[in-house]
């Protein structure tokens, strides 16, 4: 079951401080944001379901890509979907995933970040890039487009970096 920290606007927006919470990873392990903000910089990505076609693609580009990830900004990749711990479990085991999958069974993170649903039925696919100040710098929305999601996290990455410098 997921907690809530704070109160956010109904649809989080570039330049929102990203709504704090606390879920349950693949691993049984309370994985709460606030505990990740400062220590790198955060790829938050919801999808609609483990083991789907889609998801499963873009899971896969997350881990092909992440190298590339961890090498720009030390980034950290986080997916979220409304599937159980052991779904989560299986799923990363199964495709070899090297980052942390979050469980929603209840759905309120994604509500809380204001994750559209497509067709008024699908959970959306969005992805959120954080700063190490916990500022969202980055959105990008698309159902189909898995890849999509994987160049524009890269791209937003490469930007902060460049900021920094």
């Amino acid at each position: 079951m997921g907690r809530i920290f704070n109160n956010i606007p109904e649809t989080v927006k570039v330049g929102d401080k990203a709504p704090l919470f606390s879920l349950l990873s693949e691993e049984g392990e309370t994985v709460n944001l606030c505990d990740l903000i400062g220590l790198s910089t955060i790829v938050l990505y919801f999808y609609p379901k483990d083991n789907t076609v889609i998801c499963t693609k873009e899971a896969c580009a997350f881990r092909d890509n992440f190298d590339e990830f961890r090498n720009i900004q030390d980034a950290r990749v986080i997916g979220i979907s409304s599937d159980s711990v052991e779904s989560h479990k299986q799923f990363s085991s199964e495709y070899e995933l090297p980052f942390t999958l979050l469980s929603d069974t209840e759905g309120r993170i994604r509500e809380l970040y204001g994750v559209p649903k497509t067709l008024g039925l699908l959970p959306g696919r969005v992805t959120y890039v954080i700063d190490k100040t916990g500022v969202v710098s980055h959105i990008f929305s698309s159902q189909l487009n898995y890849q999509k999601h994987i160049e524009e996290a890269l791209s937003a990455l490469k930007s902060l970096k460049n900021e920094q410098s």
